[in-house]
């Protein structure tokens, strides 16, 4: 039998496409390489995967002296990720990104195994870029992601079956009120919670509020209309009982978001504690007429209500550019490629 080492972690933005390619893998022996993080909880549910884990070594993008132990950390998660491989013998490696990705991009070439990755954003992350230069091939998300790159080839961005079988649930709401979804990614974001929470009895007079606020920052609420959710295991059913999402702006949720004809409502991460991908990815989305945007600097609860009650009175328009975009054939896409490995 074949094998196949996935690997990528940090967030489930990061895992969750690789399992979405693990699904659709037929007579491979499945392997998947990560850190004591999400990923680990997240590969517990899959017992055809065999998990394996090595340090992470994260850059800071604040000056900090723990980079000056970058160097020593990566030469050992490099030692620890050759380890796996050469107890593994895969016949090729699917990289979702994620710093955990480097030392195993880095391991997997000095060993000569294929190394196929993938960028979900619309530019390149600092993992992907040093990947870059070891991967075989780069998959995309974005067509216009890789243009000048030889290695990059478009795919779009991988989506988990299941994620187009999610059930309508019975939260009890008003159902003379549109349902709002509101999620800030797998660990939750303080900047959607605290709109949310300083808001809600303005917000629940309008709209039914699901509200995935992430583990760590859950508050003891009870309010009409209102249901508080602290990780999805079920994202699928969440989706289906909403009609309109507010979310930050990592590719792989809206992605999923653009594969259900969802329109949505986007706070991209600010600048000011990211690289700007979230920013880049959003404006797209405006601009394709997938939905609307709202940067943190420019936020207001007027000018939020505005831009949602925008994104409710033209919802029609927005699914019917959503829906314009066909279907997804991503995961299809690379697992062409990684057979011709």
């Amino acid at each position: 039998m074949k094998k196949i080492v996935l690997c990528g972690g940090g967030t489930a933005g990061h895992v969750y496409p690789a399992l979405a390619v693990a699904e659709k893998l037929k007579g491979y022996e499945i392997h998947f390489i990560g850190s004591n993080g999400i990923e680990k909880e997240i590969l517990k549910e899959y017992k055809n995967i065999t998990f394996h884990e090595i340090s992470a070594v994260k850059l800071q993008r604040k000056p900090t002296l723990k980079n000056l132990l970058i160097p020593i950390k990566l030469a050992r998660s490099i030692i620890e990720a050759k380890r796996v491989l050469k107890e593994v013998c895969p016949d090729v490696i699917f990289s979702k990104g994620g710093f955990v990705s480097v030392p195993v991009a880095i391991a997997g070439k000095s060993l000569k195994i294929p190394i196929i990755s993938h960028e979900s954003d619309l530019s390149f992350g600092l993992a992907n870029k040093i990947i870059l230069m070891f991967c075989d091939t780069m998959c995309t998300a974005f067509e216009e992601t890789g243009k000048r790159k030889t290695k990059c080839v478009f795919t779009g961005q991988p989506i988990r079956e299941k994620i187009f079988q999610g059930r309508k649930q019975n939260f009890q709401f008003n159902n003379t009120l549109p349902t709002v979804l509101v999620l800030g990614g797998s660990l939750g974001a303080k900047f959607l919670n605290d709109i949310i929470y300083d808001n809600l009895q303005l917000l629940t007079e309008k709209y039914n509020i699901i509200h995935i606020c992430g583990r760590k920052n859950t508050r003891q609420i009870s309010a009409k209309n209102y249901n508080q959710i602290a990780f999805a295991e079920n994202i699928e059913d969440i989706y289906a009982s909403a009609d309109l999402v507010v979310s930050r702006a990592g590719s792989g949720v809206i992605n999923e978001l653009l594969a259900l004809s969802k329109p949505m409502l986007l706070i991209p991460l600010s600048k000011k504690c990211s690289r700007g991908d979230q920013i880049e990815n959003a404006k797209l989305f405006v601009k394709l007429g997938y939905g609307l945007m709202l940067e943190e600097e420019d936020y207001s609860i007027q000018q939020f209500l505005e831009k949602l009650e925008n994104l409710s009175k033209n919802a029609q328009n927005f699914k019917k550019n959503m829906q314009k975009s066909g279907k997804n054939h991503a995961v299809d896409k690379i697992i062409e490629i990684i057979k011709k490995y």
